[in-house]
């Protein structure tokens, strides 16, 4: 239990891309006994695509962020440490566990951080701040990938990109340099439907790379299919950007999953047209939102396609780099 990160060396490799698939934990609710047959039910779900690893969220009451009522009603869930680890030994794949640090003191998250690292098994980690600035925030999100990159333990920490706050600030990708400087060495996307954002935000970092001479961090891009007027609102209410064209194309059409899926696909290959001048790294990760059937299924769908899109796009830039195009 004591090697380090699995993926750490995937993530290096820029000439392939890394795929992920995105699960949240079971609800608090859940009797313990029950947590390993839902992931053996989900490792079942995926048996038959080709995936890196998993992603196990933080789930966390994101009320302070937004006056608008939560679609869903917020449920705490079971330790993501517990999930990931369950969902590591099934899956004999590498599991990226996410820690909302906002409420945590110093000396709390270093122990929670030796923990995961010894009794979990937890290499892989991304560090998620507070929803809202409004909020009374105990461990700063700078000073916790501090404690993390000073702990003993040598942990392979990630952080979140959000395209939409490049639109409105357009400081995105400095974010993302300050990050790497704090220790981040890749980052995961918001779920994306606003391809133009993302392009923005994208299209900065790179060029803003090239002119710095440094190494561009691997960003992964997240997915989610949507299903229904209710995941929709879901969607933005977490703050998704979706263009008014795009929210009305997917509620009035005769399938709205289906629809999402083609949506998602267009929008994936809009950004891959538009980065592959830059030697971006990339990667994918694909989750659905919801626990119905209908949009697990139909994100494994997506997976498949958006999966095929981008293998198709690093073969492009392979022949790119040989000139052969």
């Amino acid at each position: 239990m004591n090697n380090g990160s699995e993926l750490r060396a995937r993530y290096n490799d820029v000439n392939r891309g890394v795929y992920f698939i995105g699960t949240t934990p079971p609800k608090s609710d859940t009797p313990i006994e029950k947590v390993s047959a839902i992931a053996d039910k989900l490792l079942e779900r995926v048996s038959d695509i080709d995936f890196d690893g998993l992603i196990v969220y933080d789930i966390q009451d994101e009320n302070s962020r937004t006056s608008i009522p939560r679609p869903f009603p917020f449920k705490s869930t079971h330790d993501p440490r517990h999930y990931a680890s369950l969902l590591k030994q099934k899956s004999t794949r590498p599991v990226i566990t996410y820690k909302s640090v906002a409420q945590s003191s110093n000396l709390d998250f270093n122990t929670w951080a030796n923990e995961a690292w010894h009794e979990y098994g937890v290499r892989d980690i991304v560090l998620v701040g507070s929803p809202s600035q409004r909020n009374n925030v105990s461990l700063p999100l700078g000073e916790a990938y501090k404690t993390l990159v000073a702990n003993e333990n040598d942990f392979f920490i990630g952080g979140i990109t959000i395209a939409e706050r490049h639109a409105t600030k357009g400081n995105e990708h400095t974010k993302l340099f300050e990050k790497h400087q704090q220790g981040c060495d890749f980052f995961i996307s918001q779920a994306i439907y606003n391809a133009q954002a993302t392009i923005d935000m994208l299209t900065r970092y790179a060029i803003e790379c090239q002119q710095q001479g440094l190494k561009p961090q691997r960003i992964i891009l997240t997915f989610s299919p949507c299903g229904s007027e209710k995941t929709l609102e879901f969607i933005e209410w977490l703050g998704v950007s979706v263009p008014e064209a795009t929210s009305l194309r997917i509620l009035n059409a005769k399938n709205p999953l289906y629809e999402s899926i083609r949506i998602c696909s267009n929008t994936l290959v809009q950004i891959l047209d538009a980065v592959l001048p830059y030697d971006l790294p990339l990667g994918l990760n694909i989750e659905s939102l919801t626990n119905r059937k209908e949009e697990i299924d139909g994100s494994i769908l997506l997976y498949k396609l958006l999966r095929s899109t981008m293998d198709n796009y690093l073969a492009k830039k392979e022949l790119s780099a040989l000139n052969v195009v």
